[in-house]
């Protein structure tokens, strides 16, 4: 018998929810990520949300599928979330040195 009983509406959230998650994961894991990015310093948590994407990070290298934002909003959402950014691509292009300093000074 369970502990808890969960409705028909959230339940398919719940599905829904974990289904999200395993793709964010496997594609990280796969190669499929649209951004990259390396923190200043290792990340605190291997996974998060900023920005609505899920950050999968290893030490100071960050990955996520891909946002509805510009790159460089992403960017800044990341580093609020997890420190410094040195560098940070979004489908392959680069940011340049002046959009990655804009991409630090957001507190």
């Amino acid at each position: 018998m369970p502990i808890f009983k969960l409705s028909p509406h959230s339940r398919s959230f719940a599905i829904a929810g974990a289904a999200l998650a395993f793709a964010s994961t496997a594609a990280t894991a796969a190669g499929g990520s649209f951004y990259r990015a390396e923190l200043a310093s290792p990340a605190t948590q291997a996974r998060f949300v900023a920005r609505d994407v899920v950050w999968v990070c290893k030490d100071a290298s960050c990955a996520a599928g891909q946002g509805t934002s510009r790159p460089l909003i992403m960017c800044s959402a990341l580093a609020k979330a997890a420190g410094p950014v040195t560098s940070f691509s979004a489908g392959g292009k680069a940011l340049d040195a002046d959009d990655l300093a804009r991409c630090n000074a957001v507190k």
